[in-house]
């Protein structure tokens, strides 16, 4: 909660501030495509939505990059990692419940498949090498992380980090995890396609938007713009 209500009551000048020390690595301007995993699921032979679930700092920015991909049908902004009792904001804000903030992604795979959803997320959705952390947000809630929801899953998240390790596509180590989904939790309503419903917040405009507009300028074939993405979810 700290991070939401600082965003809201610093002066300007402390925000700038802010978003060039603590926010850079999230949003620099010269983000690249990375390659596509060379194990991936085949697309052409599956039926029906399939659900991934994925953590990397604030749920705001995470769902709004999976809101704005064409295939996936909706985004959901939540907790896992920790039990029902703890999944409310307050409690997971403290960072000892277990739960990390997470986005559930209901796709359909013939139209977008796994391993391109984790070729984004490692692309455009935060900085996989910082631990415990994205940006100016930290603490165990904000940990960067795969809960895979099968063994297809795990293996094919598990080898593209090997592959990008391989690659040296980052500086420094991934420390995403890749550990199995438990249990997913939605969040508040109010944190529900935040980024949408409140585009001029200065924690949107300074750490979410760049992710989206990279999206679109680096996946360009995979992009769908606000309206796509708002009529998919009301039909």
């Amino acid at each position: 909660m700290v991070r939401r209500t600082r965003f809201q009551v610093l002066p300007l000048v402390a925000l700038l501030a802010m978003a060039v020390s603590a926010c850079q690595p999230v949003v620099a301007g010269d983000a690249v495509a990375l390659p596509a995993p060379k194990v991936d699921s085949p697309t052409a032979a599956t039926h029906g939505d399939q659900v991934a679930v994925f953590a990397g700092g604030c749920f705001w920015g995470i769902e709004a990059v999976f809101e704005h991909i064409k295939g996936v049908h909706r985004a959901t902004a939540g907790y896992a990692g920790g039990n029902a009792d703890t999944a409310h904001y307050d409690e997971v804000s403290d960072g000892n419940t277990g739960h990390a903030e997470s986005v559930k992604v209901q796709f359909d795979p013939k139209q977008v498949s796994y391993g391109t959803l984790l070729q984004v997320f490692f692309s455009v959705a935060l900085d996989p090498t910082e631990l415990n952390r994205q940006g100016p947000d930290s603490g165990t809630q904000y940990r960067s992380a795969i809960f895979y929801g099968n063994d297809e899953q795990k293996r094919i998240a598990t080898d593209y980090i090997a592959q990008l390790t391989a690659a040296k596509s980052f500086p420094a180590p991934i420390v995403t995890q890749v550990v199995p989904l438990k249990a997913f939790y939605p969040a508040e309503a109010y944190h529900q396609h935040y980024f949408s419903e409140h585009p001029d917040n200065p924690y949107i405009v300074i750490n979410d938007a760049p992710k989206v507009a990279n999206l679109q300028k680096l996946f360009p074939t995979l992009y769908q713009p606000e309206q796509q993405v708002v009529d998919v979810q009301l039909h």
